[in-house]
């Protein structure tokens, strides 16, 4: 449920913040209070269009935020923060507990939550595509396990159709694609690379091309060692011996000098060794050169480096070992379809069979509902059509349709025409899934429009019934309906510095029989309190 909500520079309204209920909530108010713009910014906060026009005037952004209650997957009430803030530019900034996400994330994450119906919205309950999962929300954990093991041969079927898409076409397409496949083999494979090959051949290369300078100073230092330090440290390592046996320190020092002269010694050795090594080779060079550039070539055509080189050789010797071997994995393919569509068409079977016997408990039990809210003649149906290939739902199709009037024909439920005919029926079938109905918050803005009567009367009891389920926010001019309400919100609005801003306030017993009074006669009397308390009396059913 929506526990605070907070909304900034929308319109007339310049900060406000009102604390709701479980239950059933109305807000009421005169004209151009400020209503539609609280269900506006909820529906801006849902991940809704956004007009730049409804910003308060002379401010450079509207805010809007809501904390959430909802129940997690293990059960458990979980607090979320929810917010979005627009700016003049258009800009967008929204957030869930405090992480930026997108517009189409927030959307994607306010549908399960929220679900705002309006004269004019399109709820999902009005999109044909929802209809199947009400529906199979509606008939529970029978046809869920069934779905469960359908999706999984319903993904492993979606594989194998694509594998099977991915051919080479004719013989001569086929054909063409080997003779490049096994090129390519060849070239790698006459290459012989090796993972680190490309390194040792730069060093070698470089030894190559710098031979003279290497040369000349591994002599340089050879014998600078040899004649020069390694003499002079014979004879500093003399004299410390000398007296070494006068004091342990000399000792000490006599021995860390000896090591130096054996390193020294073992440097010199080296030297003697690298300088003779050292020759410039240019079939060598040149041979180096040669590699180096094939392995510049083939890391163009085939990756940035010898590892993967080697990596795609391993991938096109599969793909061409697969294409050689194409006819026998069709037809493994082949039959690994047929058995999965064998299995599909048993689980979808078993789909249809539980939608069609359902379907008919599910439309008795709506058109019950309308009944009960003066649409006597109307005659609510599932229908449920045959699909020629497998989806998401197995092989039907499934779209609520209403005949609302004797002698008409059934007609989809987004086509109905009259407003509060369109009310009437979205509250039935609420009424009917509010036990599987998912989204915890349900919106209603208006919807009494073109009712009342004992219809506004049977209406406002389908809404208190709903509200058991769902936290209920309803904007509503009938008193019928305010006066089943759990929790009363008074709008207004005021002029404060030149300037209008929108006011909200939960009302008291005493001031909610005053408002339904208001709302009855356009006036408080005494007759019209009267009124009021008997309508207040008769909240339940």
């Amino acid at each position: 449920m929506i526990d605070t909500l907070h909304i900034k520079n929308i319109g007339i309204i310049d900060d406000m913040s009102v604390n709701l209920h479980e239950g059933f909530n109305v807000l009421t108010g005169e004209t151009g209070a400020g209503k539609t713009l609280i269900i506006d910014s909820l529906q801006i906060l849902a991940g809704g269009r956004f007009s730049k026009e409804m910003i308060r005037r002379g401010e450079k952004n509207s805010y809007v935020e809501a904390s959430i209650y909802i129940k997690n997957e293990q059960g458990e009430e979980e607090n979320i923060i929810v917010s979005r803030e627009i700016n003049i530019a258009g800009r967008n900034l929204c957030k869930i507990n405090g992480r930026l996400v997108t517009v189409n994330e927030l959307k994607d994450f306010m549908q399960n939550i929220i679900d705002i119906h309006g004269q004019n919205d399109n709820q999902t309950i009005l999109d044909p595509k929802s209809h199947i999962e009400f529906l199979d929300d509606y008939i529970g954990n029978e046809i869920t396990i069934i779905k469960a093991e359908y999706k999984k041969q319903y993904d492993m079927y979606l594989k194998v159709k694509s594998e099977l898409k991915q051919n080479y076409g004719d013989d001569k397409e086929k054909q063409r694609k080997i003779d490049l496949l096994r090129y390519q083999l060849n070239e790698i494979d006459e290459a012989g690379l090796k993972e680190n090959e490309e390194d040792e051949v730069e060093s070698k290369l470089r030894i190559i091309n710098n031979s003279e300078k290497i040369s000349s100073n591994l002599n340089e230092a050879y014998y600078e060692l040899s004649d020069n330090i390694l003499g002079s440290l014979s004879n500093v390592l003399k004299s410390i011996d000398k007296i070494s046996n006068i004091d342990d320190k000399y000792l000490d020092l006599a021995s860390r000098i000896r090591s130096s002269y054996y390193e020294l010694e073992e440097s010199e050795r080296d030297l003697d060794s690298f300088k003779d090594d050292i020759e410039y080779d240019e079939e060598e060079k040149q041979n180096l050169e040669r590699r180096l550039d094939l392995i510049q070539d083939l890391k163009r055509k085939y990756g940035n480096n010898i590892l993967e080189i080697l990596k795609y050789r391993e991938k096109i010797e599969k793909e061409l070992f697969d294409i050689e071997n194409l006819d026998e994995y069709i037809n493994k393919l082949k039959k690994d379809k047929e058995n999965i569509e064998k299995c599909l068409f048993e689980l979808s079977d078993k789909m249809n069979t539980l939608r069609r016997k359902v379907s008919k408990e599910l439309s008795e039990r709506i058109n019950l509902e309308l009944y009960d809210m003066e649409m006597k003649n109307a005659k609510f149906e599932v229908s449920i059509l045959d699909e020629e290939k497998f989806n998401i739902n197995g092989l039907n199709k499934v779209e609520f349709l209403i005949i609302t009037n004797v002698g008409e024909e059934a007609k989809p439920l987004i086509k109905i025409a009259s407003g509060g005919e369109m009310s009437r029926i979205m509250l039935g079938i609420k009424k009917v899934l509010s036990d599987v109905d998912k989204v915890p918050i349900l919106i209603f803005d208006e919807i009494d429009t073109g009712i009342s009567g004992v219809a506004a009367k049977r209406v406002g009891y389908k809404i208190r019934e709903i509200s058991k389920k769902h936290q209920v926010i309803c904007v509503t001019h009938l008193a019928t309906i305010v006066a089943k309400a759990d929790y009363n919100y008074f709008i207004s609005k005021s002029v404060d510095n030149d300037k209008t801003k929108t006011s909200i306030k939960l009302l008291d017993e005493d001031e909610v029989i005053k408002e339904i009074a208001r709302i009855s006669t356009g006036e408080v009397t005494e007759i019209s309190m009267k009124h009021a308390k008997e309508l207040r009396k008769d909240r339940v059913a």
